[in-house]
């Protein structure tokens, strides 16, 4: 039976908590598996393997016009973020750069991730010429705002093979040798597309993020927490995309919703929070979207409370 929710407009209203900028006032932690403790409760970042600092909610522009991209980057600008993933799959990096561009805030106290897609050719040179079209258009289009140089930019999808994989990093490298990029990342990646890059002995830079889709209601491996010690142990962080599975279909029920609910009594969150505070306590961070200006400050509500073990490995379950 379904219990009775804190709702997402309701657990804000409870406990106010605005995230001023996730890129001061927050411990940090480095991209290992996290153990719930009091130390990291309000740890709103995270230092990757190169030494940058990392807010770990991200607000993520999803496929709609420059019009309501610009609208939605404010309105996240003006709940707390300061991280930002602009995707080239969602075709409005203008209107996210022209709204950066109006906010006043300083360039330096944002975190801006772009992407590239480049994985439909095959073959070295093929995938490098590939990658570098796409980072130049990424620097194109951020330049509406006067965006010139992005924090990170994320390989979306790999290669079909090693050597296109390779192609890929190398044209991302010299896009970071041009000091367009502070440091460099990817999604979708396997341990074993990451070791493609790792292993060879060109690389001269590593990524340090792998975005994948991670959520209480689906995760890759064999538990909750294999996807993100794999990449750990490489240097590297997990951040969730589909935190609260709206991109992964029927996968997120309401079920698991109302599991998430009930948890969330006991610490007046909504089941949406409890949702990201699991992904913060297994030693990941994570991209949201919405279009509900509620919902914008309340994902980013959830570094007020912890979840005690019992909690942790009930929710581990629902997958």
């Amino acid at each position: 039976c379904s219990v009775t929710d804190t709702t997402r407009r309701s657990a804000l209203l409870r406990t106010p908590y605005a995230l001023a900028a996730a890129t001061t006032g927050g411990l940090l932690i480095s991209p290992t598996v996290a153990q719930a403790s009091t130390n990291m409760v309000r740890q709103t970042s995270a230092t990757l393997s190169d030494g940058s600092i990392f807010p770990l909610a991200s607000f993520g522009l999803q496929i709609y016009d420059d019009t309501t991209a610009y609208r939605l980057t404010t309105t996240a600008l003006k709940s707390g973020y300061r991280n930002f993933f602009s995707s080239v799959l969602t075709g409005n990096q203008r209107g996210f750069a022209k709204a950066i561009q109006d906010s006043g805030i300083a360039r330096k106290d944002l975190y801006i991730c772009g992407s590239v897609v480049s994985n439909r050719v095959q073959g070295f040179e093929n995938a490098y010429k590939a990658t570098e079209k796409g980072w130049k258009a990424n620097m194109q289009a951020f330049g509406a705002g006067n965006i010139d140089y992005l924090d990170q930019i994320m390989l979306d999808y790999p290669g079909p093979d090693s050597d296109s994989i390779r192609g890929q990093w190398a044209a991302f490298e010299a896009m970071y040798d041009q000091k367009l990029t502070k440091s460099l990342s990817v999604s979708n990646f396997s341990p074993g597309q990451l070791d493609c890059i790792l292993l060879d002995p060109k690389t001269t830079v590593k990524p340090v993020v792998n975005q994948l889709p991670y959520n209480v209601a689906y995760h890759p491996g064999a538990t909750p927490t294999s996807a993100i010690q794999e990449n750990a142990k490489r240097g590297i962080l997990v951040q969730a995309w589909s935190p609260l599975g709206y991109s992964l279909g029927g996968r997120f029920n309401s079920k698991i919703k109302d599991q998430c609910a009930q948890i969330g009594k006991s610490y007046n969150k909504s089941w949406a929070q409890v949702a990201l505070r699991w992904i913060i306590q297994n030693g990941a961070s994570y991209t949201v979207q919405s279009k509900n200006s509620d919902h914008f400050a309340e994902d980013l509500d959830v570094f007020d409370f912890i979840l005690t073990d019992r909690d942790m490995q009930t929710l581990d379950r629902l997958a």
